[in-house]
């Protein structure tokens, strides 16, 4: 018999074995969702403790979240619906609101990397993440307006665009506009996105429901196993720079494998709306401890080989340090 309790016996024994032994603030990115406005912070009804913020008021949150060591943000445009048109021009305008966050960012706070989503879904009228032809998304017409996109948030200092509307060649369209225009810009690839129902409450914050239909064509089957391999290793062939698994818990096997494959780039795990509302109602329902049971899920993804992890949970993990195993 071998034994194996001698592991866990105490606290600092556990945290000599343990493989993930904490997970730090430099390891999260923390999602906004920005809106025109001034002195804006509205609670998101699905998703208790995450706001819309104005740009004003994101500076100020900002200041906290860098006072909690997290230094990485990840940008989402939400605009009202009379600004919407089937194009989603409003999206990849000179002055649209992404840009204009991330100027004020680099100008108040120029250490503080920032991401920023690049998909058309919030712009348009349809809410779909590409141009519609007889109420088919066409591929090939819809990246280069994502690559204007990219180009506009780059131009504003982005360090990395985010292309998230799974068009095929989405990539290679935003590295050439960019290198067409000399800028080193990074990308993070949400490389293998799955069509998803975890992603419920992210359609309410961000106001980008598709108005009819689903996006089943172009995000992936979460019935695969090889396709999602196949995507990440497309996005480096066109040269992105990170790559994503999204979402996350449901994923893991995605998250690991990719991480064994492709342990060269740096891999990011999106623990996505549902996921977050999940445990946060079910912790306020009393089902389970909230701070154990985002230590355990965080771990989790970490575990699987994930460096980096969008999170909305990041700044509470971060304040109550969570992080921390003696904590939970």
């Amino acid at each position: 018999m071998k034994r194996f309790r001698p592991y866990r016996e105490t606290q600092e024994i556990r945290d000599k074995y343990a493989d993930v032994p904490r997970i730090l603030p430099d390891d999260f990115i923390y999602p906004y969702f920005v809106v025109e406005g001034e002195g804006v912070k509205t609670e998101i009804s699905s998703m208790k403790g995450v706001y819309r913020f104005s740009i004003d008021s994101l500076l100020i949150d900002l200041q906290d979240l860098l006072s909690l060591g997290i230094n990485k943000a990840l940008l989402f445009g939400v605009i009202a619906e009379d600004q919407k048109d089937e194009r989603g021009s409003a999206g990849y305008r000179h002055d649209n609101i992404i840009s204009r966050a991330v100027q004020a960012i680099k100008q108040r706070f120029p250490q503080f990397i920032v991401f920023t989503d690049v998909c058309l879904c919030e712009y348009t009228s349809h809410g779909h993440c590409g141009l519609l032809h007889h109420h088919d998304v066409e591929n090939d017409a819809t990246l280069p307006l994502l690559a204007e996109m990219a180009y506009q948030h780059a131009v504003a200092g982005a360090d990395f665009v985010a292309p998230s509307a799974m068009m095929d060649g989405q990539v290679d369209a935003i590295r050439k506009r960019l290198q067409e225009e000399n800028l080193h810009t990074k990308i993070l690839a949400y490389s293998a996105k799955y069509a998803s129902a975890f992603y419920g409450p992210f359609r309410e914050a961000a106001d980008s429901a598709p108005s009819f239909g689903d996006r089943k064509s172009y995000q992936m089957d979460f019935r695969t196993k090889e396709q999602g391999l196949d995507e990440i290793a497309a996005d480096i062939e066109e040269g992105t720079d990170w790559i994503m698994v999204k979402p996350a818990m449901a994923y893991l096997d995605m998250l690991y494998r990719a991480s064994q494959r492709f342990s060269d780039y740096p891999l990011v795990a999106y623990q996505v709306s549902g996921e977050y509302s999940m445990l946060k109602n079910g912790a306020a329902q009393g089902y389970f401890d909230e701070g154990r049971i985002f230590f355990e899920s965080l771990t989790a993804i970490r575990r699987a080989g994930a460096k980096y992890i969008i999170s909305y949970y990041a700044k509470e993990f971060v304040r109550n340090k969570y992080y921390e195993q003696d904590k939970v």
